[in-house]
């Protein structure tokens, strides 16, 4: 059953200047307009099925808009590798690059291209919350000279499939990376979220992927709770592996961590949201001037549920929850 998200974003200004750069090719041109491809630089922070899908529905978008690979566009696509001093060295490189625009993917890559790059545009995505982040001034009105999509999800939902799928809980373990602002402002959601609920969020925070197992098995709680943390997310099985020795529901941030072993989300469509992202990219490309174009988000979300996760942690998922899903992985 899709959910409304609230809008944080509203349609863009429109400017009556070119927004310039310090490249030379013809943006906004295409491949229907002969002028020489445009140049994007793509920087993502690892590789996870999220991230991935968010690359891929991007560069989806330029092409179903008059911007194919290898004709009306050209990418220099780079992966940090989950490592924080590669995206700062990614993100100086194409700071004095001679790119038209550059796509930074999760937080921390849009945290290091925002630091570096000020001559050339940028469009960020899988960003949970710019402004906390140092990302842009305003989700309204940006202020320089990036913008982009945000996948900040229905948490307060997310939190409360939790007690439809075990309504004895009284206590809800979450793992995150306390190092990024995205994690730490959905912890603070997910905490509100259960005190409405009458429900104890317990925190276990990691600084590196190899502390998720560590840290997930310590967690003594009646349900487990991933958000939209990359570094966590690249080590989900381990917390998968948690919650079915366990024997308690796991619910996730988005829907690649339930085909990866979650119960349930309500999730955005990641490959959707990098579609979002180039339709706004184009437009600064072809004039407008990401200033003064509000931070996006998708209004709805997807409930997904995986039957066969939901066994091995010897949870029962309610017919009524089946009957309103909009995916059921069996």
């Amino acid at each position: 059953m899709k959910r409304s998200l609230s809008t944080l974003g509203t349609a863009a200004l429109i400017t009556t200047g070119l927004f310039l750069t310090s490249c030379g090719s013809d943006a906004g041109t295409g491949d229907g307009g002969g002028g020489e491809p445009v140049k994007i630089g793509i920087s993502q922070l690892m590789d996870i099925q999220a991230l991935d899908d968010t690359r891929e529905g991007f560069i989806k978008g330029m092409s179903e808009n008059g911007y194919a690979e290898g004709e009306g566009v050209e990418y220099d696509y780079q992966n940090a590798q989950g490592d924080q001093a590669t995206a700062t060295q990614i993100a100086a490189g194409f700071a004095s690059s001679d790119l038209d625009l550059v796509f930074a993917i999760a937080t921390p890559a849009a945290q290091s291209v925002a630091q570096a790059v000020g001559n050339i545009p940028v469009v960020f995505s899988a960003v949970t919350e710019p402004v906390e982040a140092g990302i842009v001034e305003a989700w309204d009105a940006p202020g320089a000279n990036i913008t982009g999509t945000s996948n900040l999800g229905p948490v307060e939902d997310q939190i409360a499939l939790i007690k439809e799928l075990a309504p004895e809980a009284k206590t809800i373990g979450v793992v995150y990376s306390s190092g990024e602002v995205n994690s730490r402002v959905q912890v603070d959601l997910a905490r509100e979220a259960a005190d409405e609920l009458g429900m104890e969020l317990k925190e276990a925070a990691i600084s590196a992927t190899s502390e998720v197992q560590q840290a997930a098995q310590s967690l003594d709680a009646d349900a487990l709770y991933v958000p939209t943390d990359s570094h966590v997310v690249a080590a989900i099985d381990s917390v998968v592996e948690a919650a079915e020795t366990k024997q308690i529901p796991l619910v996730v941030g988005d829907s690649a961590s339930v085909e990866a072993g979650g119960v349930a989300t309500y999730g955005l469509d990641y490959e959707q949201l990098g579609y979002q992202t180039a339709l706004m990219a184009i437009k600064i490309l072809e004039g407008e001037d990401p200033a003064n174009m509000p931070v996006e988000k998708q209004t709805e979300s997807l409930l997904v549920l995986n039957k066969s996760a939901a066994a091995r942690m010897g949870v029962t998922i309610p017919q009524e929850m089946l009957d309103a899903a909009d995916t059921v992985i069996d």
